[in-house]
């Protein structure tokens, strides 16, 4: 949540000239109905059911570059869609990024407490084993620039054979 995975995803799709998804924005579209309003008529279960679907019909696409939210990993199911049909990078920030990143955004149904940086570290210690577990790649983002991620994923992904570096 916040490492960037949206903002640098779409860039690497328009790098590639593929079609980028966000699972959370086909979420929206499918249901039309924000994430927090989801979070709240069907609690993080209801939602997570639905992100399955989701991961699932995207990940059986070709060719696409695929932004997850943050939470996708914790479901078994989507962590063996992720990797088995595509590479996996993980965007890693530490807690206190995330929540400089995050703080102001109301958008955010896990963050909405009383100590959200406290709850970023909670999700965190779980999570990060599991992006670990998951990912083909993991980039540390600290403070590089969009374009310097966008090309630390570039590399990656053109070392595995995967794709062609375009130009800057």
């Amino acid at each position: 949540m916040g490492a960037g995975k949206t903002t640098v995803g779409r860039a690497v799709a328009r790098r590639l000239d593929r079609p980028f998804f966000d699972s959370d924005h086909e979420i929206e579209a499918r249901t039309g109905a924000r994430i927090p309003v989801i979070f709240e008529l069907e609690g993080e279960a209801g939602f997570r059911d639905r992100e399955s679907q989701v991961i699932t019909d995207l990940t059986l696409q070709q060719n696409i570059v695929l932004a997850t939210g943050g939470g996708a990993v914790l479901r078994p199911e989507n962590r063996r869609a992720l990797q088995s049909n595509g590479l996996v990078v993980y965007l890693r920030a530490n807690p206190h990024d995330l929540w400089l990143r995050t703080r102001r955004d109301k958008n955010r149904p896990l963050l909405q407490t009383e100590d959200p940086k406290a709850r970023l570290e909670e999700l965190y210690e779980v999570r990060d084993p599991l992006y670990r577990e998951c990912a083909h790649f993991v980039i540390e983002t600290g403070r590089p620039s969009v374009n310097g991620l966008v090309n630390m994923v570039l590399m990656q992904l053109e070392m595995a054979g995967v794709a062609k570096h375009p130009a800057s």
